[in-house]
Formats: C-alpha cells, sequence, structure tokens
C-alpha cells in the first residue's frame, strides 16, 4: 500500500487512531496507539527489546544474551494486515509489526519472525506450507475471583448449560448475540472464518478457519482471539481459549491441517501424478513424530497446557497416525488426493499461533529433509495405547534445551529466552500451595 493509498484507506474509514502490535512470546498483543497522522507520516515506530522476554505473570527475565541496557529496536507495519478495529469507540484501525534492530537485522526474538525464518528454509526447498487451523474455546460466566470455579455462562434462555451438547444447533442459538457479534467482527476485519460448532464440552465451541499462508492466518488467529474475547465481554461473559479451564471437562486445542505445495507447479507434495501419497508426506508424518516431544513446548506452553493431555477426554495422549482417526495424535483426515493434509492435534488453543506452527512444520520440514519414516497407521482407539507424551512443563523445556533440532531451525538466542520464560512460569506455579495439597495433606501427612 503506497502512501497516497494508506492515507485514502484512513480518510475513507475516517480513522482517528491505530493500534502499532507486536505479538510477544505468549501470543499477546503489546504495541502502542497513535494518533492516525502520526502514524501517517512516521517512517519508524521503536519499542524496548524487552517486550520479548516479559513473562505471561507479568515479571521481565533477566538472561545474559539480552542487552541490559534495554535497547530498542525498530517496529515497522506489515500494511497486508491493516484493519479497521470495529468494536473501538472512535473510528481506529489496527497492524501488526516486524521488528528489526539498528543495523536492519531482523530481532530474532520475535515470535512472527521465528515463523518467517522456518518458511524460508521451506522456500529454499522451493516449497510452501498451507494451513488451516481449527480454535476451540469456552463461554464461561463472568470470573472476578481467581479462587473461585469457572462456570458454564447464562444463555438466552436464562439457564446454564449443565449438560455437554456436541454440534446440537439449539446450544449454539443460546449465544447467537455472542456469535453475531463475533462474525460482524471478522467480517469487518476480512477474518475469513469457516465454520462454527459446539464442541465437546459445556459451553465449549469451534470454529474453523480458511487455508492459506501461515503467516497471514497467524495474524488472523491472533486478532481474532481478541474479537472473540471483545464479544464475549459486551455480553457480560468471558471467553476462555485457557487449554483445561474446568476439571471435568475436555480442554480446548488448536488443531492445525497442513499441506505443503511445490512453487513451480502449485502442486501438494504429499500427491503424486497417481494420485498416491508421495515419500514427502510419509516424512512428513516421520518428523512430527519424531520431533514433537522435544518442541511439545510450543503447543503446550504452560503448565495448564498439560491437564488437557488426559485419557478419554478428547485430546491425544501419544503420536500414532491414523486415517480419519481423531483417537491419534497426528489424524489423515478424508479428503480428495490434491487436498491430501495431515491434521496435528497436540496444540492446545492457548498456544503463540506463530510458534505453535513454526514448530510443527520444523518438525516436518526435518523430517522431509532426514527422510524418516512413521510408524504404521493406526486403526485402533488410541487411547488404549501407551502414554507418550511429555507430562509438565519442567520435563517438556528439558526436552527442548536439548534439542539441536530446534535450535537450529527457531534459533539459539531465541530458545534461550524463551527457555528462561517457561522455566520461570513454571518456578512461580510451584510456589503456590494448592487446595488439594491442603485438604489432603494439611492434617493428613
Amino acid at each position: 500500500m503506497k502512501d497516497k493509498e494508506l492515507s485514502n484507506w484512513f480518510n475513507e474509514y475516517s480513522i482517528q487512531e491505530v493500534e502499532v502490535i507486536v505479538p510477544d512470546m505468549a501470543g499477546i498483543a503489546r504495541g502502542k496507539m497513535l494518533p492516525a497522522e502520526k502514524f501517517i507520516s512516521q517512517s519508524e515506530m521503536r519499542l524496548p527489546e524487552s517486550v520479548f522476554t516479559q513473562t505471561v505473570t507479568g515479571e521481565f527475565i533477566d538472561e545474559p544474551v539480552i542487552n541490559p541496557a534495554d535497547r530498542d529496536i525498530i517496529v515497522r507495519p506489515d500494511l497486508n494486515t491493516l484493519r479497521r478495529l470495529p468494536w473501538a469507540e472512535e473510528p481506529a484501525a489496527s497492524v501488526v509489526n516486524d521488528c528489526f534492530y539498528e543495523d536492519g537485522s531482523a530481532v530474532d526474538l520475535s515470535p512472527r519472525q521465528v515463523l518467517q525464518n522456518v518458511l524460508q528454509a521451506y522456500k529454499d526447498l522451493n516449497m510452501t506450507p498451507v494451513v488451516a487451523p481449527e480454535l476451540e474455546f469456552y463461554l464461561v460466566k463472568r470470573n472476578t475471583e481467581p479462587n473461585m470455579e469457572v462456570e458454564p455462562p447464562i444463555g438466552r434462555s436464562g439457564r446454564q448449560e449443565t449438560v455437554r451438547q456436541p454440534f446440537s444447533i439449539d446450544a449454539l442459538d443460546e449465544f447467537e448475540p455472542v456469535f453475531d457479534e463475533i462474525h460482524r467482527y471478522s467480517e469487518a476485519m476480512n477474518i475469513k472464518i469457516d465454520t462454527l460448532e459446539h464442541e465437546m464440552g459445556t459451553a465449549q465451541f469451534e470454529i474453523n478457519f480458511e487455508h492459506g499462508d501461515p503467516l497471514y492466518i497467524c495474524d488472523q488467529v491472533l486478532m481474532f482471539k481478541r474479537i472473540v474475547k471483545e464479544a464475549a465481554m459486551r455480553h457480560n461473559i468471558y471467553a476462555t481459549f485457557m487449554s483445561k479451564p474446568m476439571q471435568y471437562e475436555p480442554g480446548s486445542a488448536m488443531h492445525w491441517h497442513i499441506s505443503v505445495l511445490n512453487d513451480e507447479s502449485g502442486k501438494n507434495v504429499f500427491n503424486d501424478e497417481k494420485d498416491q501419497e508421495t515419500d514427502f508426506f510419509k516424512h512428513f508424518i516421520g518428523g512430527l513424530q519424531k520431533y514433537i516431544p522435544e518442541s511439545i513446548v510450543f503447543n503446550a506452553p504452560y503448565v495448564n497446557s498439560y491437564r488437557r493431555f488426559t485419557r478419554w477426554q478428547n485430546a491425544p495422549i501419544n503420536l500414532y497416525w491414523g486415517y480419519d482417526n481423531r483417537t491419534t495424535g497426528l489424524r489423515v483426515p478424508s479428503s480428495s488426493p490434491e487436498n491430501r493434509r495431515i491434521e496435528n492435534r497436540i496444540g492446545g488453543a492457548d498456544v503463540n499461533p506463530y510458534l505453535s506452527i513454526a514448530a510443527s512444520l520444523s518438525c516436518g520440514f526435518l523430517g522431509m529433509k532426514e527422510k524418516i519414516l512413521p510408524g504404521q497407521p493406526e486403526d485402533s482407539n488410541a487411547y488404549n495405547l501407551p502414554f507418550k507424551l511429555p507430562q509438565n512443563l519442567s520435563s517438556a523445556t528439558d526436552m527442548l534445551e536439548q534439542s539441536e533440532a530446534m535450535q537450529m531451525l527457531m534459533g539459539d538466542r531465541f530458545l534461550q529466552v524463551y527457555i528462561a520464560i517457561k522455566r520461570y512460569e513454571y518456578n512461580k506455579y510451584f510456589e503456590v500451595i494448592s487446595p488439594w495439597e491442603r485438604e489432603y495433606l494439611l492434617l493428613s501427612v
């Protein structure tokens, strides 16, 4: 978008302010709000590098690879992401940004840049990944006291949803005003969502996105999470993407459907001229099976994330793969040959989308590069098979620290900072004495 086109766009919608957004390590939108005139006239903006060193608990880590002076980084908007902000009282816009150092090099701590680096590795092989996420979330009653358990909200009928209503149209209608707002906001921001359905949990829902470029899709997911939360709050309820918000309900996931195109032919590399599976397809699955465990922290980034991996709770517990088998961690959906794809079902709804898909694509890339063969497809119920995933954030972080493969694809300095953040968050969690400990240990041991 040229300067004149930009000015015309701002005039057309009478934009007064602009959100200058940088996705942080948690996938939270950080940045500044600028007057529209300043955004148009200013060639660049700045933020401290520490925007990428903040934990989800609000502290900043102190790592040797971080300059203690907390130097500025240069923030440059990706104008392809410029959108109107539909819920703002005054006409406003939002734009996602890339970050650079003074010498012009990209900021290696930026999750958006990490994904771009992984996509460049594919580009070097004349390949382009295509992805489509399925994102689950819960609607819940307002919860302003952390010690109170989360409850389902009150719908239009004036009653709580107390039993599970998977795929129920009537249960969707209970929250029609919220979903109408979500669709209106999404349309205004040109976010291409596909289908909406009631999921397995009580007041749990899933929205599917149309397939597209991974960076573009992640920008959409970033904004869509904000849309859902904003729409819910306008109806006096909360929307949560926490992986496991309620003890006896299934967790919320973000499944990724992944295929890869050849840049020259534009055809799916998972499908050959005879409409059969290719070696690329098999090796991609093999890479996911081998490398997901050591990169799982990008798809299960918090202590709560590992509560989702529970047998019989609609979440995978291992990395078997199968054809249209929803009990496996890796599923090959039924499709036409040209749309052959792999569904990675490991990620939770709480992920940073940029890092989640960067990790998945890295695993598949290494599988194709190293020609890793997968195990045999699984036809049975994989919940009956052994648990094969890391079971807590601490062990997952240890595995990431020892991973030479992830260090190569996602960057050594980035990993050092990310691992330090995860260790800090785990230690903060470990300081808290839970109600379970007080109930069963205080007077019993």
